[in-house]
């Protein structure tokens, strides 16, 4: 095991430990030199594993004394409870609703906590549009052609090459690319199943993907999910008899922002393959983590070609220029032709200009921005919550991803809560809509995608102050 690695692999199991309360906040870790004796390491991959968890403002070091659980307030808000959806599927959606909260989606007189996607100034927007420029001149035809059936060779071998970094090891010919993540996992249900059929997800789920598999024509069963450690293995293999597929976003879900640990992927893959399972897996948050290393996929644990690895540059780089792809695994032909019927060829000078981005290393130094600046995002806003929302408020810990699970007392409709921060210009997604069941209605997502500012803590104070104002 290399020192780079046991570095970051104790600070992300220190951080882990802290986010979800087992360590409490003034609790004193142990010394430089005690870590160095349990996990055998030298002194100083002993101080960079402090120094990574100082910088992201978990942990303060006392002369003389040692470090120290951060007391910040946010820490000590309790968490959401586990989910417990009905064990029965269903596929009744909230459609009213869901339409009123994206109908908001791009208007810029609104304050919008509901769209689950960085804001255009933590975007390298400049630079795109030179790598646009550029791609029309480089590519043939101006980019007006069609390009191969399977996407841009260039956008697939540097997806192939970035995928080392969660151990997909994948090539550059088992990759499709797509219009968006959203249209790659399309492709897979459209491939995988029939009308009738019915799919295990986790609950809470994105309304997206709730919507997607009830129109073509898929029961959805949710499953008990964890705040911190995702999909409950154990409601998994309860449900087995019960399904068809599955699809999980194991890394920083939206809306509670869990993180399946890498044993529980593993162990989820090996049993949706023994009983022949496909798994959709959609990572389109893996790459927007705060700690110190990527966390895995489920396809780093495939043997069998029985994950479908889904993911996008949609919530890390361009929204809009809709860039997707799949490894299907043993899938790969179902998909083709699916592709070749509804799509038949991706935007070439888009895809070009992504791929050119990919190439040149630009892509990597974004993120290491946009990660700390969501990190601050995070630690701002929740400590903004712990001062202005009303007692019994409880938070999900986050540790990539762009979303905040909120839970109130259960006299706080979100749903009336929307309505009332309309009208203040304030647009929030209420609980209700990641749901095909009647629960969560007194929760509700915030997107942490906005740059803090005075402004942005003025509103969640008003948006404080009108949830209180439900309490009663």
């Amino acid at each position: 095991m290399s020192k780079d690695f046991l570095y970051s692999d104790i600070a992300t199991g220190i951080a882990r430990q802290i986010t979800s309360g087992l360590l409490k906040s003034g609790d004193k870790l142990p010394s430089i030199r005690m870590l160095c004796k349990e996990y055998m390491i030298s002194m100083n991959t002993a101080k960079r594993v402090f120094l990574e968890l100082e910088a992201q403002s978990l942990i303060d070091s006392k002369p003389q004394s040692g470090y120290f659980v951060s007391r910040l307030p946010y820490l000590k808000l309790p968490l959401p409870e586990v989910s417990q959806p009905s064990s029965m599927a269903n596929d009744n959606e909230p459609d009213e609703l869901i339409n009123q909260v994206y109908a908001n989606m791009g208007n810029e007189n609104l304050t919008l906590f509901s769209i689950s996607a960085p804001s255009g100034d933590l975007l390298p927007l400049a630079k795109l549009k030179k790598e646009i420029i550029m791609a029309t001149r480089e590519l043939s035809e101006g980019g007006t052609g069609y390009e191969p059936l399977q996407g841009n060779i260039k956008l697939r071998r540097m997806i192939a090459i970035r995928s080392l970094s969660w151990g997909g090891n994948l090539h550059e010919n088992e990759l499709i690319t797509t219009h968006g993540a959203i249209n790659a996992v399309s492709l897979c249900l459209m491939a995988l199943g029939k009308p009738g059929d019915t799919i295990a997800m986790e609950s809470p789920c994105y309304p997206g993907t709730l919507q997607l598999a009830v129109s073509l024509g898929f029961k959805i069963l949710e499953l008990p999910t964890h705040p911190v450690t995702g999909l409950e293995i154990a409601a998994l293999k309860e449900a087995i008899p019960k399904i068809n597929l599955c699809l999980l976003v194991p890394n920083f879900n939206t809306p509670l922002g869990s993180c399946i640990p890498d044993e529980h992927k593993k162990e989820i893959v090996a049993l949706l393959a023994q009983h022949q399972i496909p798994l959709i897996e959609d990572d389109i948050y893996g790459d927007l983590y705060f700690g110190t290393q990527r966390p895995k996929c489920c396809k780093s644990f495939d043997q069998e070609g029985n994950v479908l690895w889904c993911s996008s540059v949609s919530k890390t780089l361009a929204p809009g220029y809709r860039v997707g792809w799949v490894a299907p695994g043993k899938y790969k032909e179902k998909l083709l032709k699916l592709k070749l019927i509804h799509s038949i060829s991706s935007a070439s000078i888009i895809h070009e200009s992504v791929a050119n981005f990919l190439k040149t290393g630009k892509y990597e130094n974004h993120l290491r921005q946009l990660r700390r600046t969501l990190q601050l995002n995070y630690q701002n806003y929740v400590q903004a919550i712990a001062e202005y929302f009303p007692e019994g408020t409880k938070t999900s810990r986050p540790q990539g991803g762009l979303a905040i699970w909120i839970e109130f007392s259960k006299e706080i409709d979100t749903k009336k809560l929307y309505y009332l921060a309309i009208k203040q210009q304030i647009s929030i997604t209420p609980g209700r809509i990641f749901t095909l069941q009647s629960q969560f209605e007194n929760c509700m997502r915030l997107c942490i995608g906005l740059s803090w500012s005075a402004e942005i803590r003025a509103k969640l104070k008003l948006l404080g102050n009108l949830a209180k104002s439900l309490k009663g």
